[in-house]
């Protein structure tokens, strides 16, 4: 079969090919309509499949970092971690922001640029997305997925729920017996398994111990409210051990025992989760579980550009590690 043409795309698309150029190329003033449309037509018709018109994977010396935010400590790090990883094999790192918009393709962005790959942070692509890096032969890797991803994709990951149980240890041996965790939503991978390790550490060493669960969004305001409304609430005595999933939660903790003039960690002990530079800005400082997520992201560049061979796993996860400071004493 011979190859699809521009022609027979505009002619599916029912746009003229100067437009169906346009789109492909990621130039003009296009409306997000037409755009769906030219690329729908596009994929119905194979037409890009195998890279046609742009170079293999590999070729350009440039490698896709895409997030949806880069302005907080966590993404800082992984940028960091990325562009070392990236320098050392000889490549460029380029921040691609994954816009909160039905519209926006992204691996359309990246396509028409070349790029050698794509490492997703703490996100899993649509069908759609990832039928267009195949198209243009872009390999992909995950960081941090927040979903197990229905097509089995390269990812790098760190031991969340060793981490949370962990974190549930440390709070029993600092003498804790009533427990507060702080979960974030939306409902992610990683928190749900720093929650459940927590949770299965706890009933296995004191299944009768006091536990409240709240969720909140993944903020310090957010986590400041929910734990200033459940602290007061809890039956007992004696200090109250606190879980957060991130820093940025455990952050909102202190603030709320400040509000109930309550004293970390005399009343309240502390636990986070990440291990960002502000944890140890924090008076007193934050025990917190470390993922390691220069290192990680040093991982997901590295196995997207030295690809493990056939058979061997493509799921690597770093360890956490307990950093213990001054919140627990």
């Amino acid at each position: 079969m011979s190859r699809p043409t521009l022609a027979q795309v505009a002619d599916a698309a029912g746009v003229s090919i100067a437009t169906v150029s346009r789109v492909l190329r990621e130039r003009g003033e296009i409306s997000p309509t037409t755009r769906a449309r030219v690329r729908d037509a596009a994929d119905a018709l194979g037409y890009g499949a195998g890279g046609r018109g742009r170079p293999r994977a590999g070729t350009a010396r440039l490698i896709d970092l895409v997030m949806g935010r880069y302005d907080g400590p966590y993404s800082e790090e992984v940028v960091v971690g990325a562009r070392e990883a990236a320098t050392r094999l000889g490549y460029d790192l380029v921040l691609t922001a994954e816009r909160d918009d039905p519209a926006d393709d992204w691996p359309a962005r990246i396509a028409a640029r070349g790029s050698g790959g794509v490492v997703l942070g703490l996100n899993v692509p649509t069908a759609r997305q990832l039928a267009r890096l195949e198209a243009a032969a872009i390999p992909l890797v995950l960081f941090e997925p927040s979903s197990e991803s229905r097509v089995p994709l390269p990812n790098v990951r760190t031991t969340d729920r060793a981490g949370g149980a962990d974190a549930a240890r440390h709070l029993l041996d600092r003498g804790a017996r009533r427990f507060v965790v702080v979960d974030g939503a939306p409902s992610y991978r990683w928190g749900r398994a720093r929650v459940e390790g927590f949770g299965a550490a706890l009933a296995d060493i004191v299944p009768d111990a006091v536990l409240r669960r709240v969720a909140t969004g993944w903020s310090a305001s957010g986590a400041r409210r929910v734990v200033r409304a459940v602290l007061p609430e809890l039956p007992g005595d004696g200090p109250v051990g606190v879980f957060a999933c991130s820093d940025e939660m455990a952050a909102g903790v202190y603030a709320a025992a400040g509000d109930l003039r309550l004293r970390i960690p005399d009343d309240v002990l502390v636990v986070g989760f990440d291990d960002v530079r502000g944890a140890r800005w924090l008076r007193p400082a934050l025990t917190t579980v470390r993922q390691p997520i220069r290192e990680m992201a040093a991982a997901a560049v590295e196995l997207l550009v030295q690809p493990p061979a056939a058979g061997a796993p493509t799921t690597i996860e770093l360890p956490t590690r307990l950093m213990v400071r001054g919140s627990t004493g």
